[in-house]
Order: structure tokens, then C-alpha cells, then sequence
């Protein structure tokens, strides 16, 4: 059986403990090497008692020596350290971006957004934005692959198909999205030190969260129609999990039986997108520790108006369970191979 060698570059943040998770019980993966830059030395069993029996490396600096002997290389760092790593890639090197590095198509989009030159600009056009349910096989073509983000990921599943089938109105589009507080990273004590994380629930980003650059790049490649998009994130005290409320007015003569029908249509053998029945209520406890999107359809009080839910597991579906569906693809490996 083919065995893939894979690097880990920010393996004990809380999405890289997750893809580690993932990594190892997936039958074409052997972690060669794991990397860290204030953990060196340590080893993972450290950040999560999960490890403890497991035969994993120690915990070392990335050098781009590295990558002669590394098939992939999975990078859960802060913004610029994929792009860093981008510039000594080999031939045989195929990189995974669970961050923010290639998610955006323009250079002075991302300055715009994360307030910080691109340090390797050349690979944005050699990188490929990819939503597997939404871009399938394309990946195959491309040996930077960028994941999307956990909230876009809630957002564009739904979304993308309705608006490809022209079922909604474009001019109000509404979304407030509530994520567990493991979405904003181990910093997230540090950045919220003077909110109680466990026992309040607070709005942040609004109008302006990074992430809504993501969406409106997505969209902008599916219509040339203008759209007006309103997006507010919060963070909730639970530790995983985001759950979007979307806002949508339909179009002359649709329903939501129509719509409903669509999405199970579009999602009909997509083995982590579930349709629901309609009206159905949903909660992040559906998903969590899964690789799923549960997606449901909702009348509101209006007949032109529908509300959408949207949940996953922000630290899988919104991050290493994507990153996984990606090389699955890449490598045509079963698409569940490590997900169930």
C-alpha cells in the first residue's frame, strides 16, 4: 500500500492536533516529521494526553532539508510561515495550507485583509483554492493547495449552489455565524484575556472579520451579478463548532421545497454534506467530531424568505478534516479514507 511521508509545520495548535489525530489513523500516511517553533524538543503527548501511547517523532525546527524526503507537507501556522515554506518546495513536495496563506487570489487582497505583504507572491497563481464538495478533481492539477476557512466553509456549501442556480435574491444576503472559541487559536486566552471565554458570548469582526474576503472572492467567481453580504461572527463558550444562520430572499416563484430540493440534488453523492429535511432544527452536537456539514432549509415568517442552517466542526469539516479530503483527492484515495 502506497505510504505517503508527510511533514506536520504546526502540529500542537488545536488544528494541528486535530490533522494529527486524523493523520494517523489514515492507512497511505506516515508522519515523518513533526514541526514546531516553542515546542522543539517536546513531544506531542504534551499539548494532548491523546498521544501518549502513540509512536510519533519528537517535536523539531522545520529547515528546508527537510522536504527531499517528504511527500507532504501540512502547514497549521501563522499567516506567512506556509508562504515561507512555499519557496523551497520540491518536485516531488505537495503543500497543504490549513491557514490563510493561499486562500485569497491577489497579493494586495491579502495585504488589504491580514495587513501584511506576501512574502512569496509568485505561488499565488500556482495555488489552488479548494472547497472539495464545490472544486472536486481540479485540485489534482496543483501542488499548493489552500483549505478554506472554518466560518466560509459553514457559508459557501449552501450558498454556492442556490446562487449557481440563480433560487436567491443577491441584494441581502444575512449571516451570523457562532463558533466554538478553539476557531480563534491557542492565543485566543491571550487576545480575550479580559472576556470570560466560558460563560459569555461575544461578536467580533463585524463588517470587517478577514473572512469575508474569502466569501466574496467565491462568490464573485460563480456570478458577475453584484450581491450585498452581511457577515458577523461570534464567539461562543464551547470549544468546537460553528454553527451559520443565513438569511436569503428568494426569487420569483421559488420555495423551499425547491431549494431543498436543489441542495439534495447538488449533495446527492457527497459522502460529508447531509440535506436535512426541511425545517429541521440543528445543533454543532450533530457534527462534532465529524468530518459533516448538516445543512437545513428553514420557512421564516415571510414566504420570500428562507432561513438556512449550517453546521460543522470547525476543527475538522472548517479545517484538518478538509485539508485530508484534499490529499484524498490529490492522491485519489478514497474520499472517506481517515474521516470516518
Amino acid at each position: 500500500m502506497q505510504k505517503l511521508k508527510v511533514l506536520v509545520a504546526g502540529s500542537t495548535g488545536y488544528i494541528g492536533l486535530q490533522l494529527v489525530k486524523l493523520l494517523i489513523n489514515h492507512n497511505n500516511v506516515e508522519i515523518k516529521y513533526l514541526c514546531g517553533n516553542t515546542s522543539i524538543g517536546k513531544k506531542i503527548h504534551t499539548f494532548d494526553k491523546f498521544f501518549k501511547k502513540k509512536k510519533l517523532p519528537k517535536i523539531i525546527k522545520f529547515k528546508k532539508t527537510l522536504l527531499k524526503d517528504i511527500d507532504i507537507i501540512f502547514t497549521a501556522l501563522p499567516n506567512g510561515g506556509a508562504q515561507q515554506i512555499s519557496k523551497y518546495l520540491l518536485k516531488r513536495n505537495v503543500l497543504i495550507d490549513l491557514a490563510a496563506d493561499f486562500r485569497l487570489n491577489k497579493a494586495v487582497n491579502y495585504l488589504k485583509w491580514y495587513k501584511q505583504k506576501h512574502k512569496a507572491v509568485n505561488n499565488i497563481k500556482k495555488s489552488f483554492y479548494s472547497l472539495p464538495e464545490i472544486h472536486g478533481d481540479k485540485v489534482k492539477n496543483y501542488n499548493i493547495i489552500s483549505c478554506p476557512g472554518c466560518y466560509p466553509t459553514s457559508i459557501l456549501l449552501p450558498l454556492i449552489p442556490l446562487i449557481k442556480k440563480n433560487l436567491i435574491d443577491l441584494n441581502n444576503i444575512i449571516i451570523d455565524s457562532k463558533s466554538g472559541y478553539s476557531g480563534a487559536g491557542r492565543s485566543v486566552h491571550k487576545k480575550h484575556k479580559n472576556k470570560n471565554l466560558y460563560e459569555s458570548l461575544s461578536s467580533y469582526g463585524i463588517g470587517f472579520h478577514r473572512h469575508n474576503s474569502e466569501i466574496e472572492q467565491e462568490i464573485k467567481k460563480i456570478t458577475k451579478k453584484k450581491f450585498n453580504l452581511s457577515f458577523t461572527p461570534h464567539l461562543t463558550p464551547m470549544f468546537r463548532g460553528i454553527l451559520s444562520t443565513i438569511y436569503v430572499d428568494l426569487k420569483k416563484d421559488i420555495n423551499i421545497k425547491k431549494v431543498n430540493m436543489e441542495l439534495k440534488k447538488i449533495y446527492s453523492n457527497k459522502s460529508f454534506v447531509k440535506i436535512c429535511k426541511p425545517n429541521t432544527f440543528l445543533s454543532t452536537n450533530d457534527v462534532i467530531n465529524t468530518n459533516f456539514c448538516y445543512i437545513s432549509v428553514c420557512k421564516s415568517k415571510y414566504k420570500d424568505k428562507i432561513v438556512i442552517l449550517s453546521v460543522i466542526d470547525n476543527l475538522i469539516k472548517g479545517g484538518a478534516g478538509q485539508a485530508v479530503q484534499n490529499m484524498n483527492i490529490k492522491f485519489n484515495f478514497p474520499i472517506t479514507r481517515g474521516l470516518s
